[in-house]
């Protein structure tokens, strides 16, 4: 949902920080991010994580993601073209 309104495939942050963020440690963040670029849906660098393959994340997502994205639509008047 980021890089919809960042309008980049690239979000620059921490494990870390999205861990505080989320609220869950550190290394399942890490163990997460592992699963998601053996899949080939990311990429992820040095405080960076990059999408690859952003259908494939969706399909990969629960239906939240669409819950989320409509709701953000519906609030903000804000149309996600991607």
């Amino acid at each position: 949902e980021s890089s919809d309104r960042l309008y980049s495939d690239e979000l620059l942050l921490s494990h870390e920080f999205l861990s505080q963020m989320l609220g869950v440690r550190r290394s399942g963040i890490t163990e997460t991010a592992h699963l998601l670029e053996k899949k080939g849906l990311i990429k992820c660098g040095r405080k960076k994580i990059q999408t690859i393959d952003r259908q494939g994340l969706e399909e990969a997502s629960c239906e939240c993601y669409e819950v989320i994205k409509q709701e953000y639509n519906r609030l903000l008047k804000f149309k996600v073209e991607r």
